[in-house]
Protein backbone atom coordinates (compact mmCIF):
# COMPACT_ATOMS: atom_id res chain seq x y z
CA UNK A 1 0.00 0.00 0.00
CA UNK A 2 1.30 3.79 -0.80
CA UNK A 3 1.60 5.09 2.53
CA UNK A 4 0.74 9.22 2.14
CA UNK A 5 3.82 11.08 4.57
CA UNK A 6 4.81 14.59 4.80
CA UNK A 7 8.05 14.67 2.46
CA UNK A 8 10.25 15.21 5.36
CA UNK A 9 8.71 13.00 8.19
CA UNK A 10 11.61 11.11 9.96
CA UNK A 11 9.94 7.83 9.56
CA UNK A 12 9.41 7.89 5.32
CA UNK A 13 13.45 7.48 5.28
CA UNK A 14 13.08 4.21 7.80
CA UNK A 15 10.41 2.87 5.87
CA UNK A 16 11.88 3.46 2.29
CA UNK A 17 15.03 1.33 3.62
CA UNK A 18 13.13 -1.51 4.19
CA UNK A 19 11.32 -1.70 0.58
CA UNK A 20 7.94 0.10 1.82
CA UNK A 21 6.22 2.23 -0.99
CA UNK A 22 6.11 5.47 0.48
CA UNK A 23 4.55 8.36 -1.45
CA UNK A 24 5.34 11.65 -0.52
CA UNK A 25 2.56 14.25 -0.92
CA UNK A 26 3.08 15.88 -4.33
CA UNK A 27 2.49 12.34 -6.03
CA UNK A 28 -0.36 11.96 -3.82
CA UNK A 29 -1.63 14.97 -5.59
CA UNK A 30 -1.05 14.07 -9.12
CA UNK A 31 -3.47 10.73 -8.48
CA UNK A 32 -7.36 10.19 -9.04
CA UNK A 33 -7.75 8.34 -6.50
CA UNK A 34 -9.36 9.31 -2.96
CA UNK A 35 -7.23 8.09 -0.19
CA UNK A 36 -8.36 6.71 3.14
CA UNK A 37 -7.54 9.02 5.92
CA UNK A 38 -6.83 7.96 8.70
CA UNK A 39 -5.80 9.63 11.85
CA UNK A 40 -3.63 8.55 14.64
CA UNK A 41 -3.34 9.50 18.17
CA UNK A 42 -0.44 9.22 18.99
CA UNK A 43 0.45 8.68 23.05
CA UNK A 44 3.24 6.74 23.23
CA UNK A 45 6.58 8.57 24.77
CA UNK A 46 8.84 7.86 21.74
CA UNK A 47 6.58 9.01 19.19
CA UNK A 48 8.85 8.57 16.36
CA UNK A 49 9.06 5.21 16.51
CA UNK A 50 5.61 4.76 17.20
CA UNK A 51 5.29 6.58 14.05
CA UNK A 52 7.27 4.31 12.04
CA UNK A 53 5.53 0.96 13.19
CA UNK A 54 2.29 1.81 13.03
CA UNK A 55 3.37 3.24 9.22
CA UNK A 56 4.84 -0.07 8.16
CA UNK A 57 1.77 -2.07 9.90
CA UNK A 58 -0.22 0.00 7.56
CA UNK A 59 1.23 -0.65 4.46
CA UNK A 60 0.31 -3.95 3.02
CA UNK A 61 -2.90 -3.63 1.06
CA UNK A 62 -2.92 -1.82 -2.58
CA UNK A 63 -5.15 1.23 -0.58
CA UNK A 64 -3.56 5.27 -0.66
CA UNK A 65 -2.99 5.91 2.68
CA UNK A 66 -3.16 9.46 4.19
CA UNK A 67 -2.09 9.50 7.76
CA UNK A 68 -2.91 12.23 10.20
CA UNK A 69 -0.93 12.50 13.31
CA UNK A 70 -3.04 13.96 16.30
CA UNK A 71 -1.47 15.12 19.92
CA UNK A 72 -2.71 15.93 23.29
CA UNK A 73 -3.06 19.80 23.80
CA UNK A 74 -3.64 19.40 27.06
CA UNK A 75 -0.58 17.34 27.34
CA UNK A 76 2.83 18.15 27.36
CA UNK A 77 5.54 15.89 25.78
CA UNK A 78 8.59 15.14 27.68
CA UNK A 79 10.35 12.69 25.46
CA UNK A 80 9.85 14.03 21.78
CA UNK A 81 11.10 17.58 20.89
CA UNK A 82 8.60 20.07 20.37
CA UNK A 83 9.85 21.36 16.82
CA UNK A 84 8.90 17.54 15.72
CA UNK A 85 5.34 17.98 17.06
CA UNK A 86 4.98 21.60 15.69
CA UNK A 87 5.77 19.94 12.38
CA UNK A 88 4.08 16.87 12.03
CA UNK A 89 0.93 16.88 14.59
CA UNK A 90 -2.35 18.57 14.87
CA UNK A 91 -4.50 19.46 17.98
CA UNK A 92 -8.06 18.19 17.70
CA UNK A 93 -9.32 21.97 17.71
CA UNK A 94 -7.97 21.51 14.31
CA UNK A 95 -9.79 18.37 13.24
CA UNK A 96 -12.74 18.23 15.06
CA UNK A 97 -14.57 19.67 12.37
CA UNK A 98 -13.26 16.91 9.86
CA UNK A 99 -14.70 13.33 9.14
CA UNK A 100 -11.95 10.34 9.25
CA UNK A 101 -12.19 6.56 7.83
CA UNK A 102 -10.19 5.01 10.42
CA UNK A 103 -9.03 6.16 14.05
CA UNK A 104 -6.06 4.71 15.84
CA UNK A 105 -5.78 5.21 19.51
CA UNK A 106 -2.09 4.11 20.63
CA UNK A 107 -1.44 2.53 24.33
CA UNK A 108 -0.19 5.22 26.79
CA UNK A 109 2.91 4.66 30.06
CA UNK A 110 0.07 5.80 32.37
CA UNK A 111 -1.53 2.47 33.56
CA UNK A 112 -0.82 3.00 36.94
CA UNK A 113 -2.58 6.35 37.35
CA UNK A 114 -6.78 6.04 37.30
CA UNK A 115 -8.15 6.76 34.54
CA UNK A 116 -9.71 10.01 36.03
CA UNK A 117 -6.04 10.69 37.43
CA UNK A 118 -4.36 11.10 33.85
CA UNK A 119 -4.20 14.85 32.84
CA UNK A 120 -5.46 14.67 29.71
CA UNK A 121 -8.24 12.54 30.24
CA UNK A 122 -11.31 15.29 29.57
CA UNK A 123 -9.55 15.56 26.39
CA UNK A 124 -9.51 11.75 25.47
CA UNK A 125 -13.02 11.09 26.41
CA UNK A 126 -13.91 13.70 24.20
CA UNK A 127 -12.06 12.54 21.66
CA UNK A 128 -14.00 9.14 21.80
CA UNK A 129 -17.40 10.54 22.14
CA UNK A 130 -16.45 12.56 18.78
CA UNK A 131 -15.41 9.07 17.02
CA UNK A 132 -18.56 7.61 17.60
CA UNK A 133 -19.93 10.53 14.79
CA UNK A 134 -17.10 11.08 12.81
CA UNK A 135 -14.99 7.79 12.36
CA UNK A 136 -15.68 5.15 10.62
CA UNK A 137 -13.86 2.43 12.47
CA UNK A 138 -11.38 3.44 15.58
CA UNK A 139 -8.92 0.82 16.53
CA UNK A 140 -7.51 1.06 20.17
CA UNK A 141 -4.14 -0.67 21.20
CA UNK A 142 -3.33 -1.54 24.78
CA UNK A 143 -4.08 1.01 27.20
CA UNK A 144 -5.94 3.23 24.63
CA UNK A 145 -7.67 -0.49 24.31
CA UNK A 146 -8.47 -0.58 28.05
CA UNK A 147 -9.36 3.77 28.42
CA UNK A 148 -11.86 2.52 25.22
CA UNK A 149 -13.39 0.21 27.17
CA UNK A 150 -13.89 1.66 30.15
CA UNK A 151 -14.93 5.45 28.61
CA UNK A 152 -17.63 3.23 26.27
CA UNK A 153 -18.46 0.22 27.74
CA UNK A 154 -17.64 1.07 31.88
CA UNK A 155 -15.54 -2.37 31.99
CA UNK A 156 -12.87 -1.73 34.54
CA UNK A 157 -8.97 -2.27 34.06
CA UNK A 158 -6.99 -4.51 37.00
CA UNK A 159 -3.20 -4.09 38.09
CA UNK A 160 -1.29 -7.51 37.89
CA UNK A 161 1.15 -8.20 40.35
CA UNK A 162 4.17 -7.87 37.53
CA UNK A 163 4.59 -6.69 34.02
CA UNK A 164 3.29 -8.60 31.77
CA UNK A 165 6.15 -8.22 29.48
CA UNK A 166 7.24 -10.68 26.07
CA UNK A 167 6.11 -12.66 22.78
CA UNK A 168 2.69 -14.82 23.99
CA UNK A 169 0.50 -17.56 22.30
CA UNK A 170 -3.18 -16.90 21.41
CA UNK A 171 -6.37 -18.47 20.38
CA UNK A 172 -8.31 -17.57 17.69
CA UNK A 173 -11.95 -17.56 18.94
CA UNK A 174 -14.04 -17.38 16.02
CA UNK A 175 -12.24 -17.60 12.15
CA UNK A 176 -15.52 -16.36 10.86
CA UNK A 177 -14.50 -12.83 11.95
CA UNK A 178 -13.08 -10.27 8.92
CA UNK A 179 -10.83 -8.71 11.28
CA UNK A 180 -8.60 -12.76 11.74
CA UNK A 181 -8.91 -13.60 8.10
CA UNK A 182 -5.90 -15.47 6.83
CA UNK A 183 -4.63 -15.52 10.92
CA UNK A 184 -3.41 -18.97 11.78
CA UNK A 185 -5.05 -20.45 14.79
CA UNK A 186 -2.73 -19.77 17.11
CA UNK A 187 -0.39 -16.72 16.38
CA UNK A 188 2.57 -14.78 18.73
CA UNK A 189 1.70 -11.35 19.65
CA UNK A 190 3.92 -9.33 22.04
CA UNK A 191 2.21 -7.19 25.21
CA UNK A 192 4.14 -4.88 27.65
CA UNK A 193 1.60 -3.56 30.34
CA UNK A 194 1.02 -3.70 34.21
CA UNK A 195 -2.97 -3.73 33.59
CA UNK A 196 -5.37 -5.52 32.12
CA UNK A 197 -9.01 -5.91 31.40
CA UNK A 198 -10.68 -9.72 32.21
CA UNK A 199 -13.29 -11.62 30.22
CA UNK A 200 -15.94 -11.78 32.90
CA UNK A 201 -16.46 -8.45 32.55
CA UNK A 202 -16.76 -8.17 28.90
CA UNK A 203 -18.83 -11.03 28.74
CA UNK A 204 -21.58 -8.71 30.58
CA UNK A 205 -21.66 -6.96 27.23
CA UNK A 206 -23.19 -8.69 24.48
CA UNK A 207 -22.58 -6.56 22.42
CA UNK A 208 -18.97 -6.94 22.31
CA UNK A 209 -17.47 -10.27 20.95
CA UNK A 210 -14.11 -11.70 21.74
CA UNK A 211 -11.80 -12.47 19.09
CA UNK A 212 -8.85 -14.04 20.32
CA UNK A 213 -7.33 -14.38 23.89
CA UNK A 214 -4.29 -16.19 25.20
CA UNK A 215 -3.88 -18.71 27.95
CA UNK A 216 -1.04 -16.44 29.45
CA UNK A 217 -1.68 -12.66 28.62
CA UNK A 218 -5.64 -13.01 28.52
CA UNK A 219 -8.08 -10.78 26.20
CA UNK A 220 -6.14 -9.87 23.13
CA UNK A 221 -8.80 -8.69 20.69
CA UNK A 222 -12.57 -7.69 21.11
CA UNK A 223 -14.79 -5.83 18.89
CA UNK A 224 -18.34 -4.49 18.92
CA UNK A 225 -20.90 -6.06 16.95
CA UNK A 226 -20.56 -3.83 13.35
CA UNK A 227 -16.54 -3.40 13.96
CA UNK A 228 -16.59 0.32 14.40
CA UNK A 229 -14.95 -0.24 17.43
CA UNK A 230 -11.65 -2.26 18.51
CA UNK A 231 -9.66 -3.27 21.04
CA UNK A 232 -6.39 -4.50 20.74
CA UNK A 233 -4.98 -5.32 24.25
CA UNK A 234 -1.15 -6.26 22.96
CA UNK A 235 1.20 -4.71 20.75
CA UNK A 236 1.25 -6.15 17.26
CA UNK A 237 3.02 -3.14 15.90
CA UNK A 238 6.42 -3.30 17.88
CA UNK A 239 9.15 -3.81 16.23
CA UNK A 240 11.98 -6.58 16.51
CA UNK A 241 13.81 -4.52 19.36
CA UNK A 242 10.86 -2.41 21.21
CA UNK A 243 10.38 -4.98 23.95
CA UNK A 244 14.48 -5.28 24.26
CA UNK A 245 14.56 -1.66 24.39
CA UNK A 246 12.05 -1.33 26.99
CA UNK A 247 13.70 -4.26 29.54
CA UNK A 248 17.16 -2.79 28.94
CA UNK A 249 15.64 0.95 29.86
CA UNK A 250 14.12 -0.39 33.07
CA UNK A 251 17.42 -2.17 33.52
CA UNK A 252 19.11 1.14 33.57
CA UNK A 253 16.90 2.33 36.05
CA UNK A 254 17.85 -0.17 38.67
CA UNK A 255 13.79 -1.66 38.26
CA UNK A 256 15.05 -5.58 37.85
CA UNK A 257 12.67 -5.86 35.39
CA UNK A 258 11.93 -9.81 34.57
CA UNK A 259 13.20 -10.91 30.67
CA UNK A 260 10.61 -10.71 28.56
CA UNK A 261 8.76 -14.28 27.95
CA UNK A 262 9.58 -16.01 25.15
CA UNK A 263 11.20 -13.24 23.33
CA UNK A 264 15.35 -13.75 23.60
CA UNK A 265 17.06 -17.04 21.46
CA UNK A 266 18.03 -18.94 24.62
CA UNK A 267 16.27 -16.07 27.39
CA UNK A 268 19.63 -14.22 26.36
CA UNK A 269 18.94 -10.58 26.73
CA UNK A 270 22.40 -9.60 24.89
CA UNK A 271 20.60 -11.60 21.94
CA UNK A 272 19.23 -10.09 19.04
CA UNK A 273 15.46 -11.53 19.89
CA UNK A 274 13.80 -13.42 16.21
CA UNK A 275 10.85 -11.23 14.96
CA UNK A 276 7.92 -13.79 15.27
CA UNK A 277 4.73 -11.97 14.83
CA UNK A 278 5.07 -9.24 11.98
CA UNK A 279 2.92 -11.14 9.71
CA UNK A 280 0.25 -11.39 12.27
CA UNK A 281 0.56 -7.57 12.38
CA UNK A 282 0.23 -7.11 8.53
CA UNK A 283 -2.59 -9.00 8.48
CA UNK A 284 -4.35 -7.66 11.39
CA UNK A 285 -4.28 -4.00 10.34
CA UNK A 286 -5.00 -4.96 6.66
CA UNK A 287 -7.90 -6.89 7.68
CA UNK A 288 -8.83 -3.63 9.90
CA UNK A 289 -8.46 -1.39 6.70
CA UNK A 290 -10.00 -3.79 4.27
CA UNK A 291 -13.51 -5.64 6.35
CA UNK A 292 -14.05 -2.34 9.13
CA UNK A 293 -12.81 1.01 7.04
CA UNK A 294 -12.81 0.82 3.39
CA UNK A 295 -15.77 -1.50 2.62
CA UNK A 296 -17.93 0.76 4.77
CA UNK A 297 -16.53 4.39 4.65
CA UNK A 298 -18.30 6.50 2.32
CA UNK A 299 -16.51 7.97 -0.28
CA UNK A 300 -17.29 11.23 -0.08
CA UNK A 301 -16.25 12.42 3.79
CA UNK A 302 -18.75 14.86 5.18
CA UNK A 303 -17.12 17.96 6.59
CA UNK A 304 -18.89 20.42 8.92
Amino acid sequence: MPIKVQNDLPARAVLESENIFVMDEDRALSQDIRPLEILILNLMPIKEDTETQLLRALSNTPLQIDCTFLMMSTHVSKNTSASHLNKFYVTFDAVRRNHYDGLIITGAPVEHLEFEEVNYWPELMMIMEWSKTHVTSTMHICWGAQAGLYYHYGIPKYERRGKLSGVYNHKVLDRKVPLVRSFNDYFLAPHSRYTEVRRKDIEKHPELKIVAESDEAGIFLVMNGDGSQIFVQGHPEYDRMTLNNEYHRDLNKGLNPAVPVNYYVDNDPFSVPPLMWRSTANTLYSNWLNFYVYQVTPYILEEE
